[in-house]
């Protein structure tokens, strides 16, 4: 999976700067704990941490490699997989190139060797990467089509400096560890703006597109992006396709070296992943992982949003498919300990502002799969896919003009602005914030000539959840598992299923009155009916009151801290209402998320030393 990093000066002598380039690549030590490397140029600079998944001995990067008009070296510093690598091989070996490894690595070098800038467009894969093109003197950073790899850079006065994750570009002295309006907006609120990476002066590569960066400037060049196509399927010739591509992406994404399971929740989309990635292994060989929390695990109450516990069905299914199956236990100790804390803070940059304890307890979860595996599938992406969240569902979500999962009834775990100070609050103006990212993702959405109504509408909600919402949950998954050096693949983010099933019409995705109505039918004969008519789930979180009340503790320590950095964004009154209520009362409520948001912000401006500029 790997971390990379980089720097572009068209003014200076980069051969000398080896200290800078470390210290940039070694913040990203966790992602590629298998190996480092950096290489110097005259006026580029690249770095690299390896997790070695394919070819492991022959895969070291930044890779090197001359082109056929030049003995200057082409130059890669790569993060991610490349599925269909071997197919391009044998065609670049069609070609007359000769290859050095057995990695993917070398395939995306020489197929930019063989076909230049349009060879992202024929990689399948997630990845990022940083290219230098000696004949032009140019770099390329490239992000693969559904952002499932990370990207970010920071355009200079004489070039750019880029990273795998934030931290490494801020460890470069010319740039500030700065924060301004914007940022903490998007810090604030469930809008992922593409390309807004909360840094000022910094931004995210957006997904399927291409920077260029040489002498005249940088240029952005969009190689792929969601289209709007007629359907001309029946259903089942809809169902079929769709059983088609998850058994090719899944075949495809199987390919390791290294040990490889599957994360098993026991809802829909996990069990389809692992049922069809046991038919591509010996039986009984597959490894599979769920999460669950000790001190409730026998006590699950039923709520608005989780109506029955995962653990039964993550068995059940592992019974049927014959996986070997490992339940990790968690406790709030864990959730709340100050050094778990500190991990998932140095991995995500930015304060985990929503969904509060799942970012620790995800962590965690990767940290116990990594013990016993290198690469793990996950079910990440179908919801949005095919439809499966309640807001799909909900007319008062779908007519609603924002976006739909921060509706009323659905926005359960992106709220926790209450006990921040109201002047701040009414300068940041969050509603109106919204309003406008809101407009620009609207104006985006494809649609077909006559598209109207409900079909046009439902194509809009997809669009949202495609392009802004899977985007906080990729960025999770990544950072969570690259903190402990786990490769996580999502099979349903594989391009081809993507485009062919956005374009399914609303009535043929919810045929029978149910959500996700195309995967369920798709992998009707691989699974149990109780999976098969389970309702929507999301990733647990813990019902152990003894978390908040953690929260609480930490609270009264920064009330106690007049230096706190976040008391100044804080109506102090409302804390202590919020720390007043009886234990008993101690429930997932809004103080949580508040809580919570006031705890991760004061962690992130006291550890990363951050100027706000509000």
């Amino acid at each position: 999976m790997c971390g990379v990093t980089g720097w572009i000066d068209f003014s200076r002598d980069l051969s000398q700067e080896s200290g800078t380039l470390q210290a940039m690549t070694d913040t990203l030590a966790c992602r590629g704990p298998d190996a480092a490397g950096i290489w110097l140029g005259g006026h580029a600079a690249f770095g690299h941490r390896r997790l070695a998944v394919i070819d492991v001995d022959g895969g070291k990067q930044p890779m090197a490699a001359e082109g056929a008009e030049t003995t200057e070296l082409f130059v890669l510093t790569f993060s991610g997989e490349i599925y269909n690598f071997r197919e391009l091989r044998d065609e670049l070996i069609s070609h007359g190139h000769a290859f050095r490894t057995k990695s993917d690595t070398e395939v995306a070098l020489r197929s930019y060797l063989q076909w230049g800038t349009s060879f992202a467009e024929r990689l399948n894969g997630m990845y990022a990467m940083g290219l230098w093109d000696p004949r032009r003197q140019e770099l390329l950073l490239v992000r693969d089509r559904m952002g499932i790899k990370p990207l970010y850079y920071f355009p200079t006065h004489h070039g750019v400096v880029f990273g795998s994750e934030p931290k490494a570009i801020l460890t470069h002295p010319a740039v500030p560890c700065q924060v301004g309006a914007d940022g903490l907006r998007e810090v604030l609120d469930m809008v992922k703006t593409p390309e807004h990476a909360v840094y000022s002066g910094m931004y995210e590569v957006r997904p399927g597109h291409l920077l260029r960066v040489n002498r005249f400037g940088l240029t952005k060049h969009r190689y792929w992006a969601l289209e709007a196509r007629p359907h001309a399927d029946d259903l089942n010739t809809t169902i079929e396709t769709v059983r088609d591509l998850l058994v090719d992406t899944v075949r495809r994404q199987m390919v390791s070296d290294v040990p490889l399971a599957t994360l098993l929740s026991g809802g829909l989309d996990s069990s389809a992943v692992t049922a069809l990635a046991v038919g591509t292994v010996e039986p009984g060989t597959l490894r599979s992982f769920s999460v669950d929390f000790s001190k409730t695990r026998d006590t699950f109450e039923p709520d608005a949003v989780r109506g029955a516990a995962d653990a039964p069905f993550a068995r059940e299914l592992a019974r049927h498919v014959r996986s070997h199956h490992t339940e990790i236990m968690l406790d709030s100790r864990e959730l709340l300990d100050p050094a778990v804390r500190s991990a998932v803070l140095a991995a995500t940059d930015i304060p985990p502002a929503y969904w509060g304890d799942m970012w620790p307890s995800l962590y965690l979860l990767f940290r116990e799969v990594r013990k016993h595996c290198t690469v793990a599938l996950s079910g990440e992406a179908a919801d949005e896919l095919f439809g499966g969240y309640r807001w799909f569902h909900n007319p008062r979500a779908v007519g609603a003009q924002t976006f739909p999962w921060l509706t009323s009834g659905s926005s359960r775990y992106f709220g926790g602005l209450r006990l921040l100070d109201a002047s701040l609050l009414e300068k940041l103006d969050i509603p109106g914030y919204r309003e406008a990212r809101y407009r620009e993702a609207l104006a985006e959405v494809p649609a077909l000539p006559g598209e109207s109504g409900l079909e046009r509408r439902m194509r809009e909600i997809t669009y949202l959840n495609l392009t802004r919402f899977v985007q906080t949950l990729l960025d999770r998954k990544d950072r969570m598992s690259m903190a402990v050096g786990l490769e996580v693949r999502v099979p349903f983010c594989d391009h081809r299923l993507v485009q062919y099933v956005f374009n399914v019409p609303w009535s043929m995705k919810s045929f029978d009155g149910r959500e996700k109505s195309l995967l369920r039918a798709a992998t009707t004969d691989l699974l149990p009916s109780s999976i098969l008519t389970r309702a929507k789930t999301p990733y647990p979180t813990t019902q152990d009151p003894d978390y908040e009340l953690g929260l609480r503790a930490e609270m009264r320590e920064i009330l106690a801290n007049q230096d706190a950095p976040v008391r100044p964004l804080l109506d102090t009154e409302n804390v202590r209402t919020a720390l007043a209520r009886p234990k008993e009362a101690v429930s997932r409520s809004y103080s949580r998320g508040s809580l919570e948001l006031a705890v991760w912000l004061n962690r992130w401006l006291t550890e990363y030393d951050v100027t706000l500029t509000i």
